[in-house]
């Protein structure tokens, strides 16, 4: 592993290649102008195109916690940032009561100092977001920003511009270093212009035939060289067809060539494939499809 992988794109691809993350040099200069800027990197493309991937990579040659934020509808900003431990407050407050007895009147005091104890740091959950910030340097992965709504876009707007949040019982938390945010969208709906200025951003295509190739040889480099190249080849054909729902990305890919490989084949057998084709077809509409296709391309 290189000493620093962040010097230049070029390091930084190379790097990643020894972690069997392969970019493209488009995707390893705006990587590396994130992380020289201290700005958050968008990254949007079809799912299974590696976004999430690149994240996990990029903690693991960095050697740094990798702490993830799933998005889904509906998520607020409490999810994200922190909540109190209700029912440790509780039994805390009534250990408190049993221990002063059944002693009359009230000291204002007590009371007060009471209400402090309620809201110390050991009662506490912190989320992802607040963690990150504790915890810098990490990677904040923010997965599937495209799910979430318009409130959150601008919470999250706001931390990844001030690098810090206010508990009110607590006083302001701020990150000593920023964390290296990236931020995933699938694209279901389009994100808002505010929070793509704040960002460095980069669409993700599917790989070419001879990048796919050695992207699925370097992850699974005990796979026979043959049946890599056949799925490739077939999976690759599926997407130019463009009449799935779904075209499979390089994670179905990859799913494919391990459930074949776990059957014993070395090559693409028609049967074969036709049968676990679920590895990398998910929609039922697709599935007939695919199975004309695989006739198609496996006895010409």
């Amino acid at each position: 592993m290189h000493a620093d992988p962040l010097t230049s794109p070029d390091t930084l691809s190379a790097a990643l290649r020894e972690t069997a993350y392969l970019p493209d040099e488009g995707l390893a200069t705006v990587t590396w102008l994130a992380h020289a800027l201290r700005r958050p990197l968008l990254l949007e493309g079809e799912p299974g195109t590696g976004k999430t991937a690149l994240a996990e990579a990029l903690a693991e040659l960095q050697g740094v916690p990798l702490i993830r934020l799933q998005c889904y509808e509906g998520i607020e900003a409490s999810q994200a940032l922190y909540d109190w431990d209700f029912p440790r407050q509780i039994l805390h407050l009534r250990a408190v009561e049993a221990l002063a007895g059944s002693a009359e009147g009230g000291d204002a005091d007590a009371v007060t100092r009471l209400e402090a104890d309620l809201f110390d740091e050991r009662f506490l959950q912190a989320r992802p977001v607040l963690r990150a910030l504790r915890e810098a340097p990490c990677v904040l992965l923010i997965d599937e920003i495209d799910r979430a709504d318009d409130e959150f876009e601008a919470f999250l707007l706001e931390v990844l511009s001030t690098w810090s949040v206010s508990i009110p019982e607590l006083g302001v938390v701020s990150a000593t270093t920023p964390p290296f945010v990236v931020l995933t969208s699938n694209r279901t709906r389009e994100l808002h212009d505010a929070l793509k200025r704040r960002c460095l951003y980069h669409w993700i295509e599917h790989p070419g035939l001879a990048r796919e190739l050695e992207i699925v040889r370097a992850r699974l480099p005990q796979v026979e060289p043959e049946l890599a190249r056949q799925v490739v080849e077939v999976v690759q054909q599926l997407r130019a067809e463009d009449e799935l729902v779904k075209p499979p990305g390089v994670a179905e890919t990859l799913d494919w060539v391990r459930a074949l490989a776990a059957l014993g084949q070395s090559r693409l057998d028609p049967e074969v494939a036709a049968a676990t084709m679920g590895a990398a077809v998910k929609y039922r509409e697709d599935t007939e499809r695919v199975r004309v296709a695989l006739d198609r391309m496996l006895t010409r």
